[in-house]
């Protein structure tokens, strides 16, 4: 078992790494210090002009300068209050911020500051758990059951890879809930709990890692956050920092940026609080800094941190799982990390969004690579695509899922909308209700309220288009049961949904945009 690490021990340097370029995340270097925050950066008219952004020199992956421009258009142009941008390349990272860390308060983000990273805690959690399969505490294929025996009726039948990959079959969280871990357990990880057999298929659910966090704390002794803080975070000089929903014993040294709500038709930003039962604190408590999330990456770059988790563990982390299909997330997806796929070039990654933050992780093993963003606004996913955009025009193509074609081009004319698929799916606590309107089109119906458009493109594939602007937004698709060739699930934002029903009760006016769950 993986013991504590104290204060005084060593922290890790990635091999073949010097600790003056980067390679720990607060190391002091020409390249990697504070740029662009207010009153501290030019602007450009608009982003990526007028350079490409590469860097000729030994001055770091792409040019620090042209890389604080344009996060600050894009900031501007997208209402975020503030963000973070670290990209690394050969040893070395620039890193950039703008903004502060409240709407109006003045306090700049800086390198250290926290952002609540969501969903990316889950590649924290996950890379946690492959250190103890490393030291030989747990296997990825073998049945949990000998662990977790609250498991009751699905004892036998999962394993840690299926809960890492999403494949375990669950539904997505139930409503908020005080539970301890153990009682969520046994509470919410039951058979009815699934929406597919385990090892059958892909449906995202922070569910699986409730259970992974579960488990390290059953095998190191340890609460998952004082599992995380001395074994991963402490080794890697990260300074420990979580949401509400974690119980430390001290106050945060470091700040931690807030989230905000931004809605740009009403030109209305609002700060939000962060919410998170403390069970699911190893799918979505951390707060860290891009170049904390840069940190995580290099574990993935050339021989990583041998020390702390072996090269072919991290190699498991990426690694494709049969049958692990994220429609309209990822091309694919490993034991803690998706897949993404641009051409002949791989990256692997996650994505998260708190309460009103969204932030991105990026890596390119092959090519040495690492992207990440940080943002605090619920705009930070239209700034994260306007942002790969630029970076592809800097030749860092970031990797998109195949599916994102799509949302640019969905089949001219559209297909005619498939009312074989109209009735109620549903997915755990979530039910969608599709719905045939009185111009034919299908609509999308959550909580009674009508939420989109269903513009059909290929093969039960669809486009999300938002009912008052007309948005692309996501892609989802309808499946047919293998035999009866009926549609029985709906597959959106990487969540299965089985249909329930046929008959679909009215909904109310159409209220705007669908809510973007995926967390």
């Amino acid at each position: 078992m993986r013991e504590a690490i104290g204060e005084e021990s060593r922290p890790l340097v990635a091999a073949g790494a010097t600790e003056n370029v980067h390679d720990l995340p607060h190391a002091q270097t020409r390249v990697l210090n504070r740029v662009g925050s207010p009153g501290n950066g030019s602007r450009l008219s608009e982003p990526g002009a007028p350079w490409t952004g590469r860097s000729d020199t030994a001055r770091g992956p792409v040019d620090r300068d042209w890389l604080a421009a344009t996060l600050s258009v894009l900031a501007d142009k997208h209402k975020v209050p503030g963000a973070q941008l670290a990209v690394h390349r050969g040893g070395e990272t620039v890193a950039v911020e703008v903004g502060e860390l409240v709407h109006g308060g003045g306090v700049p983000v800086t390198r250290e500051t926290a952002f609540p990273i969501g969903s990316i805690s889950k590649a924290w959690t996950a890379t946690l758990v492959m250190i103890l399969v490393a030291d030989g505490d747990l296997e990825l294929d073998a049945p949990l059951d000998e662990h977790l025996p609250e498991l009751d009726d699905l004892c036998g039948r999962l394993t840690l890879r299926q809960l890492l990959s999403h494949t375990s079959g669950f539904a997505d969280i139930p409503e908020l809930s005080t539970l301890s871990p153990t009682r969520y357990v046994r509470e919410h990880c039951r058979r009815q709990d699934l929406v597919l057999a385990p090892g059958t298929g892909f449906s995202y659910s922070s569910r699986n890692y409730v259970l992974v966090g579960h488990l390290i704390e059953t095998i190191t002794g340890m609460s998952w956050w004082e599992a995380m803080e001395s074994i991963l975070l402490r080794p890697l000089r990260i300074d420990p920092a979580a949401i509400a929903g974690v119980a430390v014993g001290a106050p945060y040294a470091r700040p931690i940026a807030t989230g905000h709500s931004v809605n740009t038709t009403l030109g209305r930003t609002r700060p939000v609080q962060q919410s998170l039962a403390p069970a699911e604190a190893p799918a979505g408590a951390l707060a860290i800094s891009a170049v904390d999330l840069v940190a995580l990456g290099l574990m993935h770059v050339g021989p990583g941190f041998p020390e702390l988790l072996p090269a072919a563990y991290a190699e498991q982390m990426r690694q494709a799982v049969p049958g692990a299909d994220p429609f309209g997330l990822a091309d694919g997806w490993g034991s803690g990390l998706a897949v993404f796929r641009d051409g002949t070039t791989g990256w692997v990654g996650h994505d998260g969004n708190a309460n009103g933050t969204s932030c991105y992780l990026r890596i390119d093993p092959a090519g040495g690579w690492v992207v990440a963003l940080t943002t605090n606004a619920s705009t930070g996913s239209s700034l994260w695509q306007d942002l790969r955009t630029e970076l592809r025009r800097a030749n860092i193509p970031l990797g998109a899922p195949g599916d994102d074609t799509a949302l640019q081009a969905p089949a001219e004319p559209p297909a005619e909308p498939p009312l074989e698929c109209v009735g109620s799916y549903s997915n755990g606590p979530t039910e969608w209700l599709v719905i045939a309107a009185p111009d034919g089109d299908l609509c999308l119906a959550n909580r009674g309220e009508l939420v989109a458009r269903l513009a059909f493109y290929d093969d039960l594939g669809f486009v999300v288009q938002d009912l008052v602007s007309g948005q692309r937004q996501h892609v989802g698709r309808f499946l047919r049961d293998s035999i009866t060739k009926r549609v029985e699930q709906l597959q959106i934002l990487g969540r299965i949904a089985r249909r329930t029903s046929p008959a679909v009760p009215a909904p109310r006016s159409p209220t705007g945009s669908l809510r973007r769950i995926f967390a």
